[in-house]
């Protein structure tokens, strides 16, 4: 409701202004939401490219580097192999409530490493096969992230 001051003058409504945005931030915003999911969709196509390739050498290099003890190799390549299927199928609020304790793990991690990390961190650690994860988070994350940038680069 508009009012007077004690001088007579107007004093509007300030909370009644609609707020527009300005068409160019909005082509700026909209141009880069598309380039992410681009982005994202390149880097599903090519895990599922390279998704055994991709498994066996991350079970490799988390045991070479004694980051995971396990008592067959075989069957943590199979819990990777099925972490990486499920990220495939997986809707983006599931990737999300995965990698949400580990979010900020890294300054720009890769969507595909953070989530393979969660999955070691949180549920693979409870598998009959592990014996232990050693390492902080960080450590595993470098370790997974090192395999996934071989097969699936993001620019």
């Amino acid at each position: 409701m508009k009012g007077f001051d004690s001088r007579g003058r107007s004093t509007g409504d300030a909370m009644a202004r609609e707020y527009r945005p300005n068409v160019r931030e909005m082509s700026v915003i909209s141009r880069l939401d598309q380039a992410k999911e681009a982005q994202r969709a390149r880097a599903l196509q090519l895990l599922r490219d390279h998704m055994d390739a991709l498994s066996d050498r991350i079970a490799t290099k988390l045991i070479e580097a004694k980051l995971v003890e396990t008592t067959s190799k075989s069957e943590l390549e199979g819990q990777i192999h099925w972490c990486l299927e499920n990220l495939l199928n997986a809707e983006e609020f599931d990737v999300q409530y995965q990698v949400a304790n580990v979010r900020d793990l890294v300054p720009r991690p890769h969507f595909v490493s953070l989530y393979v990390t969660a999955y070691i961190i949180e549920k693979l650690i409870d598998h009959r096969c592990i014996v232990d994860v050693y390492g902080t988070d960080e450590e595993i994350y470098r370790c997974v992230n090192a395999q996934v940038i071989r097969f699936i680069p993001l620019q």
